[in-house]
């Protein structure tokens, strides 16, 4: 069996396709080294609330070009409070507002020593209540300095990995005979968001996994099977 390779910066509670790809790989590489950018979503997100979707957003501490895990989260003007209160007002309907709401609560809580810390420990956790047995590797673990394309290249090549599992956007800018050239097949994300039931009338698919799991608990095989 070939063992397959994804790669993401380590986002703010993701969306749903994020974890899609997690689920579809052997390993899952959190990009925790590369530059922190504004217009990722590292330290914010989605909500759906009766009005569309709202922003929840971490302060941050930062320099420029700083990478995700040297960015300090702002944990003095309350955020934490914020982002708990609008799940509660958003969410308490929901059929496992409860649970869920322990959890995050419990995972938001502690002080961590940079935002991509904090990142891929929610994320490691929702992957362990849906049960996937994806392996989790840091980037800044490798050792690995080349850059681009070739960094993901010599990632896969470092763990062993065969089949290299990419996000649709990169295929503006990776040559696929690259990666065969060096014995990494290519292969991109088939993710198609599906409706599932949600609060409030209109389906929106963008928003954090927290919907997800308010409405539906750690039920993942449920919405694979649909």
């Amino acid at each position: 069996m070939n063992t397959t390779i994804a790669t993401h910066q380590p986002n703010y509670i993701p969306w749903i396709g994020f974890f899609y790809k997690i689920y579809r790989v052997n390993v899952f590489v959190f990009l925790d080294d590369v530059q922190f950018s504004k217009k990722g979503a590292h330290n914010y997100h989605y909500l759906k609330t009766p009005e569309g979707s709202v922003k929840i957003k971490i302060p941050v501490k930062h320099s420029y070009h700083d990478p995700i895990n040297k960015v300090k989260t702002n944990d003095k003007g309350g955020w934490k409070e914020r982002h708990l209160k609008l799940l509660e007002k958003n969410y308490s309907e929901a059929k496992y507002f409860k649970q869920v709401y322990k959890d995050f609560e419990s995972l938001i809580t502690p002080e961590y020593n940079n935002l991509a810390e904090q990142n891929i420990e929610i994320v490691k956790f929702i992957c362990s209540k849906f049960n996937f047995k994806t392996k989790f590797v840091k980037s800044s673990e490798l050792e690995i300095t080349s850059k681009s394309e070739q960094r993901i290249i010599d990632i896969c090549k470092k763990l062993d990995g065969e089949v290299y599992y990419s996000g649709r956007g990169a295929k503006a800018y990776q040559n696929e005979e690259n990666f065969l050239s060096q014995g990494v097949e290519l292969v991109y994300d088939d993710f198609e968001p599906i409706e599932y039931i949600q609060l409030n009338p209109g389906f929106q698919a963008n928003v954090s996994i927290l919907d997800y799991l308010m409405n539906h608990g750690y039920d993942w095989e449920g919405y694979i099977n649909n």
